[in-house]
């Protein structure tokens, strides 16, 4: 060069920064390192997760079942009764069971995943879970209308997919 000068690329950005009639101040750039993805995880009477960084979430929806990696496409999706898999910071995979509600994936890695009712797997009684199948599979036949019909074809969604989780 020239005057012997060598430019590094970060003297080169931080030179053309200083020459733009922005102050650099102004400025501001929000980073997250590619394997942070901050879950707030709640349901109406529990929060599992506050803003915890984990590696995956794999969420049970009515357009599909799919996973939640940091970086994913900004989503919003319906959650059907299922199992939500967690898996934390540490390679640890925490299961859920979700009756229903929402997963909202932000631009910023942050996702929001609001259920009516979870629980974690493991507290699930497979016994009870499976008299409650057998009981609401009972109410759908004997249903008299309309709205007692679909209560309980709602009611026979869950139990089946609780009994499932389980399985």
């Amino acid at each position: 060069m020239a005057l012997g000068l060598r430019l590094t690329g970060q003297a080169l950005s931080r030179a053309m920064l200083q020459s733009t009639h922005l102050p650099s101040a102004s400025v501001a750039v929000n980073r997250r390192w590619y394997s942070e993805m901050p879950l707030t995880f709640a349901s109406a009477f529990s929060v599992f997760y506050n803003g915890d960084s984990v590696k995956q979430i794999d969420v049970p929806s009515f357009s599909g079942s799919f996973g939640i990696l940091p970086n994913h496409v900004p989503t919003m999706a319906a959650l059907k009764p299922g199992v939500v898999a967690v898996t934390e910071a540490d390679g640890n995979i925490a299961k859920y069971f979700v009756s229903s509600g929402t997963v909202t994936i932000n631009a910023d890695s942050t996702v929001q995943l609001l259920a009516e009712e979870a629980c974690l797997l493991a507290d699930i009684d497979a016994h009870a879970a499976r008299e409650v199948l057998t009981s609401v599979i009972a109410s759908v036949s004997s249903a008299k209308d309309d709205r007692e019909k679909a209560e309980a074809q709602i009611a026979l969604e869950a139990a089946e997919a609780i009994v499932k989780a389980i399985s």
